[in-house]
């Protein structure tokens, strides 16, 4: 059974950086391609970045591209986001989620291990 626990979340000013962590509990880890998606209030929930299950291919939104880093741990079963010039737009609660195979998904649907989510607030 593979369970996901994010943390690292919080409030920030705009133009300011978090770091979110998701600690991966199951076997395998190594064989997951590992995504972040976002959902603000009232809206549908986003792809924001992925990574490969080798770490060597990342995908990102446009919307966060330049400005957000994925990165993940083989080792100690971990993926993070970096999130650097932080904008209001990017509050949302942000969800880890895992997905079986060698490719990066970006897709909702492609994933079927998802944490509970964690708080993101940027103030103007």
């Amino acid at each position: 059974q593979v369970q996901l626990v994010e943390s690292g979340g919080g409030s920030v000013q705009a133009g300011g950086s978090l770091r979110l962590s998701c600690a991966f509990s199951g076997r395998g880890f190594d064989a997951y391609c590992m995504a972040w998606f976002r959902q603000a209030p009232g809206k549908e929930r986003d792809f924001v970045s992925a990574i490969a299950s080798s770490g060597r291919d990342r995908e990102y939104a446009v919307s966060v591209k330049g400005r957000f880093t994925i990165s993940r741990d083989n080792d100690k079963n971990m993926v993070y986001l970096q999130m650097d010039n932080l904008d209001p737009e990017d509050t949302a609660v942000y969800y880890c989620a895992a997905s079986w195979g060698p490719l990066v998904y970006t897709g909702r649907n492609a994933y079927f291990y998802w944490g509970r989510g964690i708080q993101v607030t940027v103030s103007s």
